[in-house]
């Protein structure tokens, strides 16, 4: 391992950073207030911070994940990945099928959790402003049909009436027609 991965240098860069940083704050506070001092501690904590930002510009990039943990051997191209499936003791140290049904399943719940947040962002954007409206203009409609179908009923009612009536009239006109001709076969039949 490389020195500069080890905890000690990691320590060791935090607190030269830290007290650089320091001495620059230091340093401009006594130019700032014109106490005696202020161009020696600003002129100190400035070429601190300028080593320091040169040092660090040498130095590489710091990794911010740690998946070699749980893919040993991932930082070595020429590695050998057989240990993700089988320890060197014969037991089984990953075992590639649980990962790929704990995968599964997780990408599962991911595409579930977007379906949901689809169909809420997609009532967020329906327009509710008008419902209000909408509903009474439905029950205005609703109460106009209930109005039409009470006319309806009423116009059966009227229609069946009517009916009844005109049978009674047919029956009475069949009556008036059979004594018509009664009286006209009494008189001798009809005259042309």
């Amino acid at each position: 391992m490389a020195f500069y991965k080890s905890n000690w240098f990691k320590y060791f860069k935090n607190l030269i950073i830290g007290l650089g940083a320091a001495a620059v704050m230091l340093g401009a506070l006594y130019k700032i207030m014109a106490w005696p001092g202020g161009d020696l501690m600003l002129t100190i904590g400035l070429s601190v911070e300028a080593f320091i930002f040169a040092f660090l510009g040498i130095l590489p990039p710091q990794q911010d994940y740690y998946w070699e943990k749980l893919y040993p051997g991932l930082d070595n191209y020429h590695s050998n990945l057989s240990p993700l499936v089988q320890s060197s003791a014969g037991g089984r140290a990953l075992d590639g099928e649980v990962v790929e049904k704990q995968l599964g399943g997780m990408l599962g719940e991911l595409e579930s959790i977007s379906k949901n947040m689809g169909s809420l962002k997609a009532l967020q954007e329906v327009d509710f402003s008008k419902t209000k409206d909408q509903i009474k203009t439905m029950g205005n409609f609703y109460d106009k049909m209930n109005e039409a179908m009470m006319h309806i009923s009423e116009t059966v009612e009227d229609t069946k009436t009517y009916k009844e009536q005109i049978a009674a009239v047919n029956k009475n006109l069949s009556s008036l027609n059979g004594v018509y001709g009664n009286i006209l076969n009494a008189m001798g039949g009809p005259r042309n």
